[in-house]
């Protein structure tokens, strides 16, 4: 059976504030992760950046893998291929996150059903900048 993005679980997850984890996210501006995170940003998460350079984007610390994070995560922001989705979404059911967001394109069902499992939210295949325009909440 394929994910049903909840509507609920989106509004949510967009509007109440939390500590996003991007992973993908570098320095690159023409990447569509340093726009997208910007957008999270700018509707007032945190974001915390997850990328192999562990570069600093948006003034917010860069860590190299997502164990490494410290603190609390809410929402683990999906920005790699689906064949790649998988692995980050164990590491965030194993990270302690309490949703992932498979960005627009990255699908991986098998994941978003461990992640559902573990009793995370899981959001698949959309993005916040079309999500929040729809919901209403800019």
């Amino acid at each position: 059976m394929s994910h049903l993005n909840d509507r609920d679980v989106i509004k949510r997850l967009l509007s109440d504030k939390g500590r996003w984890a991007v992973v993908g996210l570098s320095t690159n501006t023409g990447r569509t992760a340093y726009g997208i995170a910007g957008y999270v940003r700018d509707l007032g998460h945190q974001i915390v950046p997850v990328h192999p350079k562990a570069e600093t984007v948006y003034g917010q610390q860069g860590y190299p893998v997502l164990a490494s994070v410290p603190g609390e995560i809410d929402v683990v922001d999906v920005f790699v291929n689906s064949q790649l989705a998988g692995a980050v979404v164990d590491d965030a059911i194993a990270r302690g996150a309490k949703a992932v967001w498979l960005q627009q394109g990255v699908i991986d069902e098998a994941a978003a059903q461990r992640a559902k499992d573990a009793g995370l939210d899981v959001v698949m295949d959309t993005c916040p900048a079309i999500e929040a325009p729809r919901l209403g909440l800019i």
